[in-house]
């Protein structure tokens, strides 16, 4: 059975881990209404905005040992509100009334599914990798497409840009090697994975229909390494 309150005795006390995640997303939320009123009512923006910055709390929470109750807690809470905001105006400039896609939502579903399982399995830089690759990967291939892609293909109706998927191969590959490296060092094994990974999540990328991306993407990606690293880890003290 999965205990989820295993990580209780950690050594930053409860009030820290709380205050310091609650901390940064208000900074994120206020950035965001700042941003609205000041430079840009953009909701494309702002969602980035929001998307970019409330994704960076899996480091909070890796680094600080939040217990794993209180990151599901949390995403449970926060898909709850998502989906609500598609029927009222709980969000405004983030979640539309009547939006027809679900990514907010599903990225609040995503955090929840890999807390729970890398929580339990002590490692938590996995859950890091791939919430950190959706949220700069496929930011950074938004915003890259949609400033400079200007050459198009198209995946099940979704326009998408060679400009924007290489982006989200780039970061999602410096990111990867950045969190694998600090685990588990120079060895071959990190550049390796962390370059499948990088493709792969962009091909998971590709298929962004009804906003699914940000389930497939930050759940995959971290399966993914995780299996890999099994697996070449056996390989390795086999030969």
């Amino acid at each position: 059975m999965i205990t989820l309150l295993t990580d209780l005795d950690s050594s930053y006390p409860l009030w820290l881990q709380i205050s310091s995640v609650a901390a940064w997303v208000g900074f994120v939320l206020s950035l965001a209404w700042v941003v609205s009123r000041t430079v840009s009512k953009d909701t494309e923006i702002l969602r980035k905005i929001v998307h970019i910055g409330t994704g960076n709390v899996i480091l909070l929470a890796w680094w600080l040992d939040i217990p794993a109750i209180l990151g599901i807690t949390a995403s449970i809470l926060a898909g709850a509100i998502t989906l609500l905001s598609y029927r009222f105006p709980i969000l405004p400039g983030i979640n539309s009334v009547g939006r027809k896609s679900l990514g907010t939502f599903f990225y609040a579903v995503s955090i929840g599914i890999l807390v729970a399982w890398f929580w339990y399995l002590n490692q938590p830089y996995y859950a890091a990798l791939g919430i950190l690759i959706m949220t700069w990967g496929d930011g950074s291939a938004a915003l890259v497409g949609q400033r400079f892609g200007k050459h198009k293909y198209t995946v099940l109706g979704g326009q998408k840009s060679w400009e924007g998927s290489l982006s989200m191969t780039f970061v999602s590959f410096v990111i990867s090697s950045l969190i694998l490296y600090s685990v588990q060092g120079n060895i071959w094994q990190t550049w390796v994975v962390s370059l499948i990974v990088a493709v792969v999540a962009t091909v998971l990328e590709s298929f962004s229909f009804l906003g699914i991306d940000n389930l497939t993407v930050p759940l995959g990606t971290a399966a993914l390494a995780f299996y890999l690293n099994q697996v070449m880890y056996v390989t390795h003290l086999t030969n």
